[in-house]
């Protein structure tokens, strides 16, 4: 099954239809509960789930996300497909504002958060340290997928892109974004990780769907200050592009 983990702006699927959710109290899984609950339905006519990564109040700031329990109770779920929906800064020319991207990179300078399963909390298999391979972040299949999606509903998508998640909810300084450009990163964001990892834990196949809705601080039109509510208000309008790009996903796998 399919499962889309919507970000800010995305935090219900309106295109969504026979709609079933499904309440994750405590302890729901080993982590405690999910974000919210599990939206269940049918989009381009696929059965899929769809999770609010922030809460469907988008009550959830970034660094206190319970990552495990939302890819532990998808999983649960029979979820072995994972697209997850970001909004981030632009660093650099191709990465504009209203620019979509399939990003094939990660760079993670996040602290704090629970990144992993296999840390000795839970008993089995998980309470051994297991190393994961994570030269490519994310599926590549699945990225191909998204792409070939984009290209069918002919919406402008750059393959590809180093993201830099840092540990919010504020935003970076100028001095921040400078370093995060030599570090080769071109668009940041605050949720790609441990989600990306966990999901390699779980052998989910995973990719991002990113929608740039501000250049980054101290950059092109966030030279002085970011506009918070013309990027707020961009999220709310080029969303329409990316359902439309994920129901082409979900219709690709019919």
């Amino acid at each position: 099954m399919l499962a889309i983990i919507g970000g800010s702006s995305l935090d219900r699927l309106s295109a969504l239809a026979d709609v079933r959710r499904v309440e994750m109290a405590t302890p729901s899984t080993p982590y405690g509960a999910p974000s919210g609950p599990l939206i269940f339905g049918k989009l381009a006519g696929r059965d899929i789930v769809f999770l609010a990564r922030h809460g469907e109040n988008h009550s959830v700031p970034p660094h206190k996300i319970n990552y495990r329990a939302n890819l532990w109770a998808l999983q649960a779920h029979a979820v072995t497909q994972v697209v997850a929906v970001v909004t981030v800064g632009g660093i650099g020319a191709h990465f504009t504002a209203g620019a979509l991207a399939v990003p094939d990179q990660i760079i993670d300078y996040t602290w704090g958060r629970a990144a992993t399963f296999f840390d000795g909390e839970v008993g089995g298999d998980r309470a051994l340290v297991k190393h994961i391979d994570f030269t490519k972040p994310y599926d590549e299949p699945l990225r191909q997928c998204i792409l070939r999606a984009a290209q069918r509903v002919e919406i402008p998508l750059h393959d590809g892109g180093t993201y830099a998640t840092t540990q919010g909810p504020r935003l970076e300084t100028a001095a921040e974004i400078q370093r995060l450009a030599r570090d080769g990163a071109h668009m940041v964001g605050m949720t790609g990780m441990p989600e990306a990892a966990l999901a390699r834990e779980l052998n989910l196949q995973y990719a991002a769907l990113a929608l740039v809705v501000n250049a980054a601080a101290g950059t092109g039109t966030s030279a002085q200050a970011i506009d918070l509510p013309a990027a707020e208000a961009l999220a709310r309008t080029a969303m329409a592009q990316v359902v439309h790009i994920l129901s082409e996903v979900a219709n690709v796998g019919n």
